[in-house]
């Protein structure tokens, strides 16, 4: 007979151990999540209030202009597409100027042409459903982008 307990055993009188988790279980690290569970709906905000990522020497200010347009775009009263439209080209110009050095001059040319073009349609009213707040944000924001 074998007196120790089979390795599968936490109780130690051969009868295995279950373990019944009421929610997310994490068995490694986890940075900025959020969760939810247990109820119909859920609406869920995070904002980042923390500086830019490093960037390249030269370009901070462009990067803090960026990250303040990340920082009010939820608010700004942007439709859904609008919105993800504006952030991904805003996520756009913070990746090429957070690279290794050199920096490729065309290629921040043409991601802030791209992030001026996402947010132009919702300065201009051409948008559907822009309000005058939307507006006057995103024509802030191509003015500030403008001048970087």
């Amino acid at each position: 007979m074998n007196d120790r307990p089979d390795e599968n055993d936490a109780t130690g009188n051969g009868t295995p151990q279950v373990n019944q988790y009421n929610g997310p279980v994490f068995n490694g690290a986890v940075s900025q999540g959020q969760f939810a569970w247990g109820n119909e709906n859920a609406t869920q905000n995070q904002q980042n209030n923390g500086p830019p990522g490093p960037v390249a020497p030269g370009y901070e200010a462009l990067a803090e202009r960026i990250d303040e347009l990340l920082r009010q775009l939820p608010r700004a009263g942007l439709g859904e597409q609008d919105r993800r439209d504006t952030q991904e080209a805003a996520e756009e110009v913070l990746a090429v100027i957070g690279q290794e050095e050199p920096v490729e001059e065309g290629r921040v040319r043409r991601a802030l042409t791209t992030l001026r073009g996402a947010l132009a349609p919702v300065a201009t009213g051409i948008a559907a459903g822009t309000t005058v707040g939307a507006q006057e944000w995103a024509l802030a924001a191509i003015t500030g982008l403008t001048g970087v």
